[in-house]
């Protein structure tokens, strides 16, 4: 593949792997058995995109699904610890068994159940990020997984790309905040997913709003939402604008995550479910 290679292949001459999109694609494990791949993407960091992932692997497990989480963000995972996870993933020379949490036994395989110490840095460059992404897909025993999320790293560079390319994603969902600037980052990550070809689920808007503990008043802290403009400008509905709470920070931080009790995600979880855009 060219370097400069636009990845619409409907416009190009040249005579590479990639004129196939399935060509591409890396095997699961030979005993791996997965259902939905979804990815959870953000065009820019902060947003909010790892808890949305969270609440989304805790919101499926509630309705009865076995879900996995694959934590692609290599240099930013903060998966394991939202969940309480402590212990190491362990294997051997042909698997890699993910972790499960403690209460609704999520599949989880993150670079932190891996290191040493979880405030181990990690210093590598993309394309062996990229190649631990692939391995996490390839490696990993996905036990009869009913949905597996893909915790993607904010932005549109290797990392997405490996994703989108190698791993047969059925749909993802778009998580933004409130900012003026959020259009164009939306564009970013849009555009993309429609030049890989992968469908956009929606679009998730976190810090939308908090609300006044003595009246109840929505108060926009970011200022006014422009979800419902963007949402139509590319035609995928809005899932869920999720308020500012300190609930959810604090349950990340903890660990309890899944003890959440919050219906934020329910319209967004009925959209995967059933398969619509």
């Amino acid at each position: 593949m060219s370097e400069e290679c636009t990845h619409d292949c409907s416009t190009c001459s040249s005579n590479c792997g990639s004129k196939d999109p399935k060509s591409l694609l890396v095997a699961p494990h030979p005993n791996s058995k997965i259902g939905k791949v979804i990815g959870v993407v953000s065009g820019k960091g902060g947003v909010g995109k790892s808890m949305v992932t969270d609440l989304l692997a805790v919101e499926f497990a509630r309705r009865g699904y076995h879900c996995g989480i694959l934590d692609a963000d290599i240099t930013g995972p903060s998966i394991p610890k939202a969940f309480g996870i402590t212990e190491k993933a362990q294997g051997n020379e042909t698997t890699i068994f993910p972790v499960k949490s403690k209460k609704y036994g999520v599949d989880i395989m993150s670079i932190n159940v891996l290191l040493e110490n979880e405030s181990d840095p990690v210093v590598w460059r993309g394309p062996v990020i990229g190649g631990t992404v692939r391995q996490f897909w390839s490696d990993t025993l996905w036990d009869n997984v009913d949905y597996l999320f893909v915790d993607m790293p904010p932005g549109t560079g290797d990392v997405a790309l490996t994703v989108f390319q190698n791993i047969p994603i059925d749909g993802i969902v778009v998580v933004t905040s409130p900012q003026d600037l959020v259009s164009m980052i939306v564009g970013k990550a849009m555009k993309m997913a429609s030049l890989m070809n992968i469908p956009v689920l929606g679009l998730v808007e976190n810090m939308s709003y908090a609300l006044c503990p003595d009246c109840g008043k929505k108060i926009h802290v970011f200022g006014e939402s422009h979800i419902s403009e963007i949402a139509e400008e590319y035609h995928v509905p809005v899932l869920a604008q999720m308020p500012i709470n300190p609930a959810l920070a604090s349950a990340c931080d903890n660990g309890t995550v899944e003890d959440l009790d919050c219906s934020y995600l329910e319209d967004a979880a009925l959209v995967i479910e059933r398969g619509q855009k």
